[in-house]
């Protein structure tokens, strides 16, 4: 029998008709792309700590995390983008070893004439309404007040004797990146102080320390996140996530196969990002540079993934640039990276945004932060986030046709003579299969170079073990068109 039947057997002998399915040839499904979120829930929290839940919507997880928490944060930016993903969400205990950053806005002179008060924390306005006849208390306590009616802020206030005390919800380092300024908008947009009143404002400071990750990640077991989001640009942190993500031991090892990237915001002066991303060498991991935006960074990373992640989705080898995050203000025109300084946060492992006269924030060039070899040699091999997207792509695509086509086959060496239909594959014929199939990827637009791929596969029967096939595939990933460079040789008058 020829006919390569699973369950209908060749001794059946009862008429007449029977029929059994067969999908291996059927197969056109891609996996589902899911995003995780990594963050810090609160204290109050209902939510087991370290264990992965998947997120209905960002007021379910402030309910269960706590409004105002990191993670509730993070899920909101990231919402502001991609409403159709899949997202779960890491919640992440403070830990014993972390202290709450504070700050304070003291108000020192109180107002001559009426108005309104304007103050930005964490990227959102407070506002409250000042009269002549406010007292420093009465103003500090209104503003306390304020504070705290937002509950989806990630600090809680508190005001005596004319000074506002600001905690920090969850505790940690990253609460001194809780930015608080007055009249972000200026008076273009509306905003001034009272005349006559005056605050001063002491930054936030005092927050230590980071959450452990290792158990936490050891928790997501072998369920699949390309969008990893990973609010902490410790070298520990980064480290655990380098850990999980890598090539021989992690979620990219040929034993795993389930692949992912990992995104982060550091904020910092240009010098700053500079050494920081020089420091690090993972094409797992990308770290966003900014500075000065009134946003707390680890929601710009939520954000800015959420954005990127609608496109890789659709498309894993189409640029990000220009696309628009929502969710975040722009640092002030002063405060902006120049043209010079974002290209030599490029070759410094620190990927760039952009703002827009009107504060639209978009991707610029989303890189990875690898950037030499083993052996310390420059390598731009790994550079783009659209490699490591479109490898994710291409191999699980190669695998789908495989696990497909040929999970029963018998393997035979070239040459052997056998009947049409058999269950019976050689070298030449998978060799034929995935040239036919690179040029499907390259007509749909993932890889390119048909007729050079076709010449360098190299399909074998392993010499040790005749039950196995090793490939050479020589795949052209597509590119992506970043520059375009223009010589304008003008003429003042015609030549002729």
């Amino acid at each position: 029998m020829t006919i390569p039947f699973s369950n209908i057997p060749s001794n059946e002998r009862v008429p007449l008709f029977y029929a059994e399915m067969d999908n291996s040839q059927a197969n056109s499904a891609t996996a589902t792309q899911m995003t995780l979120i990594i963050g810090q829930q609160m204290d109050s929290a209902t939510q087991t700590a370290g264990v992965p839940f998947l997120a209905s919507s960002a007021s379910t997880v402030g309910g269960v995390c706590g409004y105002g928490s990191m993670i509730h944060a993070m899920l909101t930016g990231y919402l502001a983008n991609d409403t159709a993903g899949k997202i779960y969400v890491l919640p992440i205990a403070d830990g014993d070893a972390t202290a709450a950053a504070t700050g304070k806005v003291t108000v020192t002179a109180v107002a001559t004439a009426g108005g309104t008060l304007s103050l930005y924390v964490a990227g959102v306005r407070v506002q409250i309404a000042v009269t002549t006849s406010d007292t420093l208390a009465t103003i500090a306590t209104s503003l306390a007040a304020a504070i705290n009616a937002k509950t989806a802020l990630p600090v809680t206030a508190s005001a005596a004797a004319g000074v506002v005390t600001v905690t920090a919800k969850n505790k940690g380092a990253h609460g001194n990146n809780i930015d608080m300024r007055l009249n972000f908008l200026g008076t273009a947009g509306g905003e001034a102080t009272p005349t006559g009143m005056a605050l001063t404002i002491t930054a936030m400071s005092g927050g230590t320390g980071t959450p452990d990750l290792e158990d936490a990640l050891a928790n997501l077991g072998d369920k699949g996140f390309d969008f990893i989001i990973n609010p902490y640009t410790d070298t520990t942190s980064l480290d655990s996530v380098k850990t999980l993500l890598s090539d021989s031991t992690g979620r990219w090892s040929y034993a795993s196969q389930l692949y992912g990237h990992s995104l982060g915001v550091l904020a910092g002066s240009y010098g700053t990002l500079t050494a920081a991303g020089e420091l690090r060498n993972n094409q797992h991991e990308t770290l966003i540079g900014i500075y000065d935006s009134p946003t707390p960074p680890w929601v710009w990373a939520a954000a800015c993934y959420g954005a990127a992640a609608v496109s890789l989705r659709n498309d894993p080898g189409r640029p990000l640039q220009t696309l628009e995050v929502s969710g975040v203000l722009a640092p002030p025109l002063a405060s902006r990276f120049t043209l010079t300084e974002r290209n030599n946060l490029l070759h410094s492992g620190i990927a760039t945004t952009t703002a827009s006269d009107d504060g639209t924030v978009t991707l610029e060039n989303i890189i990875t932060t690898y950037q030499t070899n083993s052996y310390g040699d420059a390598d731009d091999s790994y550079l783009e986030i659209e490699t490591m997207f479109l490898l994710m792509y291409v191999t699980r695509y190669l695998r789908s046709v495989v696990t497909s086509k040929y999970a029963r086959m018998k393997l035979a060496a070239d040459g052997t003579k056998f009947a049409a239909g058999s269950a019976i594959v050689t070298p030449n014929t998978i060799r034929a299969e995935l040239i036919a199939q690179y040029t499907t990827l390259e007509y749909n637009g993932y890889v390119q170079d048909s007729s050079g791929f076709a010449d360098g596969l190299k399909v074998e029967q392993n010499s040790s073990n005749p039950n196995r096939v090793d490939v050479l595939w020589p795949g052209v990933l597509i590119n992506q068109m970043r520059i375009f460079a223009l010589l304008n040789q003008f003429r003042l008058q015609s030549s002729s």
